[in-house]
């Protein structure tokens, strides 16, 4: 039976989505129960961003980041940087994301994907605040945009999906390498490779709920509680105990995000 380890940080999770409506505060009970006291809600616009402060406002050991996803990039507008200047000056705040560029779903146009991206890199760097990137099947022009950041800005690389070399790449950029419920699944035995072979200085765990539910949980809405299935995966992969994963990941949440 696995031994619930009381330190994790899910970094990366977005419980201001509809989904949760119904049931949010029961899930942050189950949270804290499986050991998850600290969250990190993630923005994707600007209505996702302000709801995202709200609730950790509201609840002790909740965060927020604000931003602009890939996917909304054409709403990105100098009034949008303007308002999320504005609400970066909440305490709760401790980063810009997610943003990036997503050439899978390509909901906005390249060219106004890597243009948003590139405004919201400067305002990271204009605020002095970790940022949180969005890279699916984009590989080459977000490195290509971090590259022009290089010793300005550091950051997560959000649900990690690309090669060892990438990897190794963004680590000497500064950035943070994140795990979500994927790296669980029977078939990414690529992924599993780079979650063992990583730095334990620069892992993170994130559930991205309410997608992307670990294997067990496949099918269901995602959420913060399911987080330990994700470390147990990655504590068996690099052969260490949970309590080690835990207290290491928790500490690498606490060193780029803040989570005072």
């Amino acid at each position: 039976m696995m031994r619930e380890c009381k330190v994790f940080v899910d970094s990366h999770a977005h419980l201001q989505w509809r989904s949760f409506d119904g049931d949010r505060e029961n899930v942050l009970v189950r949270a804290r129960e499986k050991g998850v006291f600290r969250i990190v809600n993630i923005g994707f616009d600007v209505a996702g961003s302000v709801k995202g402060i709200e609730l950790a406002e509201k609840h002790e050991g909740l965060f927020a980041t604000i931003g602009v996803h890939p996917h909304n990039a054409g709403t990105l507008n100098e009034k949008t940087v303007d308002t999320l200047r504005e609400l970066s000056t909440n305490s709760k705040v401790v980063g810009i994301g997610e943003i990036g560029l997503d050439y899978y779903r390509n909901l906005s146009p390249k060219s106004v994907q890597r243009k948003a991206f590139e405004i919201q890199l400067a305002l990271a760097e204009e605020l002095k605040l970790p940022v949180i990137i969005h890279d699916r099947e984009a590989h080459d022009d977000v490195l290509q945009a971090l590259l022009g950041f290089k010793g300005k800005i550091k950051g997560v690389m959000h649900c990690f999906s690309g090669s060892k070399e990438l990897a190794q790449r963004c680590i000497d950029l500064g950035f943070f390498i994140s795990f979500a419920g994927n790296v669980t699944y029977s078939k990414a035995y690529g992924l599993q490779e780079i979650a063992e072979w990583i730095d334990l200085k620069k892992l993170l765990l994130e559930t991205d709920c309410p997608f992307l539910a670990p294997q067990e949980m496949r099918g269901k809405r995602n959420e913060p509680s399911f987080l330990p299935l994700i470390a147990k995966k990655i504590a068996d992969l690099k052969r260490m105990s949970m309590d080690d994963l835990a207290e290491a990941t928790t500490n690498n949440a606490e060193e780029i995000l803040k989570l005072h």
